[in-house]
């Protein structure tokens, strides 16, 4: 071979380089722009969250979530379909009324818990007593008497409504410090009554309700104004309802002074017996290699007490917005663009681990999982997951996203493998590459995690676009990249606490008949 042609052939390798790098930064250019100058975020957002609402699996609301999905992918020419994996007990939320009706007149501020029976449309009237004192199981059951035909009060009262760091900004150290230990002690001392019923707070409820009790009523305060976590009831018969942190405290304190409170509870519900269960899975056909896959995550479901706006709306919206964005500007992607939004995460990743189940040939060609799950944050931390050479494709891919974006990120790598949490952990368990896009916190955990505040004015947009760009870029990236990612992973240290070598995590099936036994 000639000089010449040496050089002839170098110029063309050096000029196809540039202007792979220029289209590169061409096709992340318009990813910001498109993203900050024509985003569908808060139509996504008003749709999901104001429209169709709550989505509690084995609830019609659930299923009404999978048909917009797919109906709006197919809206932006992207093809979409719903894939059952299993089947729940079907419930449907009706009207909830609580009122004080002695020894005054108020209406409370309350919920019934998911798959909660239903008082029908009369409502049941009933004196409320606290949880009986026993003085062990034996006590217990012979002071179980006393709660038929009352409501009973299950969840220790809050000495206070205020979270913490308002105590800290304006108590003095000695009141804080004495509000703490007071709280402390009456923490154990509600323990300890739940104890000595020889039973646990599954359990309480239906001893209570075999005992003849006419309703559960509960506050789980999630340290923070006016937020309560609220989750699922336990009973069969009789209703569970929670309430408010302030209301719950009045009840409790007339009923330990001796004035009788009375309720009314109105608190409608549809038990709809079997009721199937989805994930919705959209895709952008690859064109060099189809058969490998960029897979978009999030869970779709929602417990039930707000609207599931941070947990997992903004996930949800994040990667739509992103497909959308992907299809305009990259219609014809090198690898399958494939997002999944799972089912019944909230009972133990059951959408995901269904699929990775039913789809071990896409799971074998997955060149990169990002899931987004935690919030309205933008991202801030990026685990290699324990795949040993994580860093040397994702930190690649991540050099493309705009300065600004990742100036926020701490990435960890190699990193240990993701063992729950969200659904990246159910293709990690399979040894896919997978990980969490992990957002700062905006007071996730007490404010809107699982709560009855976690609806859309919580969503700060900003945070949520820079998701979309980094996310769509991501998967620019991962989708071009010429290399298939490798999935060596690290060898894992011994554990602290076994003195045992540490294992990958193992995959697991979903639960594929939710409470239907």
């Amino acid at each position: 071979m000639t000089n010449k042609l040496l050089s002839v052939l170098l110029l063309l390798f050096l000029s196809s380089s540039i202007l792979t790098a220029q289209s590169r930064q061409e096709i992340v250019s318009q990813i910001v722009q498109e993203a900050n100058e024509n985003s569908r975020l808060k139509v996504l957002a008003h749709e999901l969250l104001d429209v169709v609402g709550p989505r509690l699996v084995g609830t019609p609301q659930m299923k009404n979530a999978h048909d917009w999905a797919v109906k709006k992918y197919s809206s932006w020419d992207i093809t979409a379909r719903n894939e059952q994996w299993g089947k729940w007990k079907g419930w449907e939320r009706g009207i909830t009324h609580v009122d004080m009706i002695s020894p005054r007149i108020q209406s409370l501020e309350a919920r019934q818990l998911a798959w909660s029976p239903s008082t029908g449309k009369k409502g049941i009237t009933a004196e409320v007593m606290i949880l009986p004192n026993a003085k062990d199981s034996l006590d217990f059951i012979d002071k179980l008497k006393s709660v038929k035909g009352k409501f009973v009060m299950i969840s220790m009262p809050q000495p206070t409504g205020r979270p913490d760091d308002n105590w800290e900004e304006w108590a003095t150290e000695d009141s804080f410090s004495k509000m703490k230990a007071e709280r402390d002690s009456l923490d154990k001392k509600w323990e300890e009554r739940i104890e000595r019923t020889g039973l646990d707070y599954r359990e309480l409820p239906k001893a209570l309700e075999a005992a003849g009790a006419e309703g559960i009523i509960s506050s789980r305060w999630s340290r923070g104004f006016g937020v309560n976590k609220v989750f699922s009831s336990y009973t069969e018969e009789i209703p569970t309802i929670d309430v408010s942190l302030e209301d719950y405290g009045m009840l409790f304190r007339l009923a330990e002074y001796g004035d009788r409170p009375e309720l009314k509870i109105v608190a409608e519900s549809s038990e709809l017996g079997e009721m199937p269960t989805f994930n919705t899975i959209a895709e952008i056909k690859g064109t060099e290699k189809p058969e490998e896959y960029v897979i978009l995550s999030a869970h779709f479901d929602s417990w039930d007490g707000a609207t599931g706006a941070t947990d997992n709306g903004t996930g949800t919206i994040v990667m739509m917005e992103a497909m959308r964005i992907l299809k305009k500007l990259y219609p014809n992607p090198k690898r399958t663009i494939l997002v999944g939004h799972w089912g019944s995460e909230e009972q133990g990743l059951n959408g995901s681990r269904a699929f990775v189940k039913d789809h071990p040939e896409i799971v074998e060609k997955v060149q990169a999982l990002f899931n987004q799950d935690n919030g309205t944050g933008r991202v801030v931390d990026i685990s290699g997951n324990g795949f040993l050479h994580a860093y040397d494709y994702l930190g690649d891919w991540l050099y493309e996203v705009p300065e600004d974006i990742t100036q926020h990120i701490n990435t960890d790598f190699p990193g240990t493998p993701g063992r729950g949490g969200s659904d990246y952990a159910s293709f990690v368990a399979a040894g896919a590459p997978a990980f969490n896009l992990s957002s700062l916190s905006w007071d996730y955990w007490n404010y809107t995690w699982h709560t009855n505040r976690d609806t859309y004015d919580k969503i700060v947009f900003d945070d949520v676009k820079n998701n979309v760009i980094l996310t769509a870029v991501l998967a620019y990236m991962a989708s071009e990249d010429p290399e298939t990612t490798s999935r060596e992973k690290i060898k894992l240290p011994v554990s602290k606490r076994t003195g045992e070598p540490m294992t990958w995590p193992e995959p697991k099936d979903a639960e594929r008949a939710g409470m239907l036994d």
